[in-house]
């Protein structure tokens, strides 16, 4: 073998092979707590529960403080979950050592928020790009420039943009290579935390439409943290939406922005502009009073009930389940009947 020679992926021995019928990702129950300063603890994650399948790309939405960028860095082990599971590829990574998920990680990756502080200044962005495939072994000598010259063109950059650092590049540009750095060992599953939100409004399309180029090319299952509904619409196949850290609805996105169950949901919903004035006109916005409550401290029974505008007694004392109903659709609410019925909190 040449030194310009990509190296092939190793053939996966039966037990540790990418199993089809397993989605890329599972989480089951998962529990991220803290403890807090001051004495307490604090519920970032309490019992969430999430799938992505195999080419799937599934929206994580809700307002700051949520929980869901806790989500994706247990997900990928960068944090470690209290309580629950996390399986990729069928494989249970929750109580893995460090070294033990370190070769597992070619097979998962996370986009982080800002750019300008995930990437090391001190490299070059073909260093920065080529240090998962030279630490994965997925190339060698000439075949890892090659490849990164393929990365940086895939992502709309020029191969000259190697021999840069990445405080000479935009924060387009800088969120371009962390999503080239990401599929540089064509990982299963990327998780893409609020992807957009740190960059420039003229820029944020064009990374969106990027992302989802390349995931409907390559296929790869996505779980995408966004509080940003138009984004969420746009790329999402399903979408969870979380609050004070529980998931309390999921559904398809057509099914979600149609038909909102949770009065949570519709509340979230309300607030998203549409592009038609005269349907913006007629639209009415369910305004939530309150702040979110702490995770230090969250009220009894469903925990929305503090700023639900249809809250019953019941609400304030017992603990919703999230249930499913006809179609697949989850909603965690007592107001949502069996058959999918619910009140519309706008009325």
């Amino acid at each position: 073998m040449t030194a310009a020679q990509t190296v092939p992926a190793p053939r996966e021995s039966a037990e540790g092979a990418r199993d089809q019928q397993h989605p890329v990702l599972r989480i089951d129950s998962m529990e991220r707590h803290f403890a807090a300063s001051g004495g307490g603890t604090v519920r970032a994650v309490d019992g969430v529960s999430i799938t992505v399948g195999r080419g799937e790309v599934v929206g994580l939405v809700g307002e700051s403080g949520s929980g869901k960028s806790t989500v994706g860095r247990c997900a990928v082990r960068l944090d470690e979950p209290t309580g629950g599971t996390v399986h990729i590829n069928g494989t249970d990574i929750t109580h893995l050592s460090r070294r033990a998920v370190r070769p597992l990680r070619k097979d998962f990756h996370l986009v982080f928020q800002d750019p300008s502080s995930s990437l090391d200044p001190r490299m070059t962005i073909g260093q920065i790009i080529a240090e998962p495939i030279r630490l994965h072994r997925r190339a060698r000598g000439a075949a890892v420039r090659e490849r990164v010259e393929e990365l940086l063109a895939q992502v709309g950059l020029r191969p000259e943009h190697a021999d840069r650092h990445p405080h000479e590049l935009s924060g387009g540009q800088r969120q371009r290579i962390s999503i080239a750095r990401a599929l540089s060992c064509d990982p299963d599953l990327v998780v893409a935390d609020e992807p957009t939100s740190a960059l420039d409004v003229s820029v944020q399309a064009s990374v969106l439409n990027l992302l989802a180029d390349l995931q409907r090319d390559r296929g790869f299952g996505c779980l995408f943290i966004t509080h940003d509904l138009a984004a969420v619409e746009f790329l999402a196949d399903r979408i969870a939406v979380m609050y004070l850290g529980q998931i309390v609805e999921q559904a398809p996105t057509a099914e979600l922005f149609a038909d909102p169950k949770h009065p949570y949901t519709q509340a979230l919903l309300s607030a998203a502009p549409v592009p038609d004035p005269v349907l913006q006109r007629s639209r009415e916005r369910i305004v939530l009073h309150g702040e979110l409550p702490s995770p230090l401290d969250p009220p009894p029974g469903c925990r929305f009930h503090t700023r639900c505008p249809l809250a019953t007694e019941r609400c304030r004392t017992e603990v919703p389940v999230l249930r499913e109903l006809p179609g697949g659709r989850q909603v965690s609410c007592h107001l949502v009947d069996d058959d999918g019925t619910a009140p519309d909190a706008a009325a």
